[in-house]
């Protein structure tokens, strides 16, 4: 295992403006006897995650992202990956941003939460995105008589379309010339009515066929916002046969670069200048299918790279009831700032693409993200702490840049991009690439011992909030990682091999016992 990772003292530190180290408080668990347990050992893969940076964040997005925690109770990370997610589909479409001199590129974000069902990503989306929904569901009404006037305008040109073809047929087949209408015919096409571009940005259950129609024919900013990102990850489009494809189209849509779509049945087109937000939550279970099913896709294409990566800890078994506040006042701030983003005119020129304006960053924060960019290259070499996620790290400077340059727009900075505002945008990547090694690490060990480390950190978790030595079996079931009642035994075995646990019976009831010197910051994991 890195211990450096592991226990906050890694390269973040000089990168990021320092992470808070990750070790573990002493606590008094009752008159546990730590004489009757053999010395645990090591789960050797295992890495502790870091506290979510939130006080990188600016505070009009931090305090929002705290009124709806404190309420919701979801994970940290998975409350601001999802506000930032909305910070990201609204601003993308007005901001580029300069790195430096030949490299420029979009600020869209991929947000990838690893996370069980029920952590509450639906509810902490539908708080932060809700500006984005009246925004279409305005822009739609608004557009009604549009439409319609379109729809006729439309079915008028196709008739005239059908009529002169259909001359064409009738003069050829007696042997006239048909040079006057060929001509009329090639006059008509300039006059095809062009397709309306109505506000659409929210996508969820989409095929990339239909998401990279919709972003060349209707609208050229879009997100892929979902809380079952099954749909993505196991949806037919991600099948064997097509995954390369339809990977590489999500892969140019980050990129910004032109999508071309060959189609048999109707006219190809070319999507330009569009913009993409994606932010998904999955289960692991399903990102090990996914990648079980596609091989080495995921990561050999550089799909999974783009995305900002958390795996946090479940609050499921920790939430008490409490009603909602009488007011969300900086919620509310926060929906003023995105809805006056949405309503800045798009910068979209005849063609349809977006051209919006580069955001350099400041000398100050220019030297900042190089020494970010260059940090985290001198880690991905051979026995370097990112070796083993190049294809991640590789990503990590521009997502920095990325972030900064959405966080910039959000709180309305003039000019160029601030030191201060990077450095908090990087200390944000610095974490996500910190989870996204824990992650990726898990995923290429055996799903049992995966599993085991999983119960192991929600079982410490639980007895240290809890000031206990044991959790019954059934509230483990009930509310931890591993649902399934044949998963948590095997898991339960894994950890009592290790004599990291006890599955302690009492008649008909059952409970797991932790050794308690994993409570005591005696040992470390």
């Amino acid at each position: 295992m890195d211990n450096h990772i592991a226990h906050g003292a890694s390269f973040l530190d000089s990168i990021a403006l320092g992470m808070a180290s990750d070790a573990s408080p002493e606590h008094a668990f009752g008159n546990a006897d730590n004489g009757k347990w053999p010395d645990p050992q090591p789960l050797s893969v295992k890495v502790r995650s870091e506290p979510y940076p939130l006080d990188a964040l600016p505070d009009s997005i931090r305090y929002a992202v705290e009124e709806v925690a404190g309420f919701v109770k979801a994970p940290l990370p998975l409350v601001a990956s999802s506000a930032l997610a909305a910070v990201s589909l609204a601003a993308q479409a007005h901001v580029d941003v300069k790195r430096a001199e030949k490299l420029t590129g979009p600020t869209g974000l991929f947000l990838l939460t690893i996370a069980d069902s029920g952590e509450r990503k639906s509810t902490c989306d539908g708080f932060f995105t809700k500006p984005i929904r009246e925004y279409e569901d305005a822009q739609a009404e608004a557009a009604k008589s549009l439409k319609r006037d379109h729809a006729a305008a439309t079915e008028a040109w196709e008739a005239k379309n059908a009529g002169l073809k259909e001359q064409i047929r009738a003069l050829a087949k007696s042997g006239k010339a048909t040079d006057g209408i060929e001509k009329a015919l090639r006059d008509l096409e300039h006059e095809k009515p062009d397709a309306l571009r109505i506000p659409r940005l929210l996508y969820a259950d989409a095929t990339p066929e239909a998401l990279a129609y919709g972003l060349g024919k209707q609208w050229p900013s879009a997100g892929i916002v979902s809380a079952e990102a099954g749909i993505v990850f196991g949806s037919h489009g991600m099948g064997k046969d097509s995954a390369m494809r339809n990977m590489a189209t999500l892969n140019q849509c980050w990129d910004a670069t032109p999508l071309n779509i060959d189609r048999r049945s109707s006219d190809s087109f070319t999507v330009r200048g569009a913009r993409l937000t994606v932010a998904l939550q999955v289960q692991e279970a399903t990102v090990r299918e996914f990648i079980g099913r596609s091989g080495a896709l995921a990561r050999g294409t550089g799909f999974l790279a783009r995305f900002l990566v958390a795996w946090p800890d479940s609050t499921q078994g920790f939430r008490p009831f409490s009603e909602a506040p009488a007011d969300w006042p900086c919620v509310s701030r926060f929906h003023q700032r995105l809805a006056a983003i949405l309503e800045m005119p798009a910068p979209i020129d005849a063609d349809g693409a977006l051209n919006p304006i580069m955001l350099p960053l400041s000398p100050d924060a220019k030297v900042a993200w190089i020494a970010y960019h260059d940090a985290v290259e001198a880690e991905l070499a051979r026995g370097g702490e990112l070796c083993d996620i190049r294809d991640v790290a590789s990503k990590s400077a521009d997502n920095a840049a990325r972030l900064a340059a959405l966080l910039h727009l959000f709180e309305g900075g003039d000019g160029a991009i601030s030191a201060e505002v990077f450095n908090g945008a990087s200390r944000i990547a610095a974490w996500h690439l910190s989870e996204a090694k824990r992650f990726f690490n898990a995923l290429a060990m055996p799903a049992e011992l995966a599993n085991a480390c999983r119960l192991d950190t929600w079982l410490i978790a639980c007895c240290t909030r809890e000031q206990s030595c044991s959790v019954g079996k059934n509230h483990a079931r009930q509310h931890g990682p591993l649902r399934d009642g044949t998963l948590l035994d095997a898991a339960i075995h894994e950890l009592a091999q290790l004599d990291r646990v006890r599955l302690i019976k009492d008649g008909r009831r059952s409970s797991i016992q932790v050794n308690p010197a994993l409570l005591m910051g005696e040992v470390t994991a």
